[in-house]
């Protein structure tokens, strides 16, 4: 009998907990005092179909005192296809103070899609200032300036979806310095009216095809770096000297090559002569023996031979001796 006395306290209890989670009162009292009543079928399908009452539920209250008449149905749809409910209720409660127009299905997409729908709304309202990192470009004359620049954005919502984000302005706002910066003819005009680089850069419509609107464009800082030009030229003079040294070494040692190949062909010819010098003492005894050569005819070259030496040795000293 008390085993089953507690049975049906367990039943019960456990009956009251169901009901109350599939049910859950405080919520449809807060909604029904609200004005964004919400029928218990409802909250019980929510259940069901594994939406969290109360993340459709507070929204819509929300909107309904802002408001804007949104249905359950929008916003479990929304919530059902991965969107932040309370994100674009948000941003179009924003959009709607501001006299922003904007649905809730743009808000929709715009969540989808990944974007903060409402910081996207906030920034419509109040405008973002985006600095710059230090961007560096080289003048006409060569001289590198740094700037650093301030960019005021503001959202674009009808471009919001499937436009650049804010690396892309920064990317065309670096660009759009350097080229200004580089059109200038020396660094002292772009020091004296730095107001020209703003104006040269917000010109080229850098905002085309982003999410955002640029307002305005300010130079915060303007630094003088290196003297690029000065350095190119010492750089290719130094280049030119390498260069210069290469061939001149390359030339050197060409010549020495030939040099070294004309000794090598004077040696071979002082060889040959020798040789045919060692020939003529036994062509000489050939043509003795045979009769072609006669005694007194030797005799008559080894005369003139010495007579030739005694010359050679008279006409030496001559040169080099003192004169009397």
């Amino acid at each position: 009998m008390f085993e089953g006395s507690i049975v049906i306290v367990v039943m019960v209890v456990v009956a009251i907990i169901l009901f109350f989670y599939f049910i859950p009162l405080a919520l449809w009292v807060a909604a029904w005092s609200s004005g964004a009543s919400v029928g218990i079928f409802t909250l019980i399908a929510m259940r069901l179909r594994r939406v969290a009452p109360a993340s459709i539920v507070n929204p819509r209250i929300s909107a309904i005192k802002a408001g804007l008449e949104i249905s359950t149905n929008q916003l479990e749809s929304h919530y059902l296809a991965g969107g932040r409910v309370e994100a674009v209720v948000n941003a179009l409660i924003s959009a709607d103070k501001a006299k922003i127009p904007l649905s809730f299905d743009q808000a929709a997409a715009i969540d989808l899609a990944g974007r903060n729908v409402f910081e996207a709304v906030q920034m419509s309202v109040n405008p973002k200032v985006i600095t710059t990192p230090k961007v560096s470009a080289v003048a006409a004359d060569g001289i590198q300036l740094i700037v650093i620049s301030r960019v005021t954005v503001r959202t674009d919502i009808d471009k919001l979806v499937g436009g650049a984000g804010e690396e892309t302005i920064l990317a065309r706002v670096g660009e759009g310095i350097v080229t200004t910066i580089g059109s200038a003819s020396n660094y002292k005009e772009v020091l004296e009216n730095p107001d020209n680089i703003s104006r040269g850069v917000l010109s080229k419509g850098l905002d085309v095809g982003t999410a955002f609107e640029i307002l305005s464009i300010d130079i915060a800082d303007v630094d003088v770096g290196e003297n690029i030009g000065a350095k190119l030229q010492m750089e290719q003079a130094e280049a030119d000297k390498q260069i210069a040294q290469a061939e001149a070494e390359g030339r050197r040692a060409m010549a020495v090559a030939q040099e070294q190949e004309m000794r090598a062909r004077v040696h071979e010819m002082r060889a040959k002569v020798v040789e045919a010098e060692a020939q003529v003492p036994l062509a000489m005894a050939d043509a003795l023996k045979s009769g072609n050569l006669g005694v007194m005819d030797y005799y008559n070259l080894r005369n003139i031979e010495a007579d030739t030496t005694m010359r050679e040795s008279i006409g030496g000293e001559d040169d080099s001796g003192p004169k009397e």
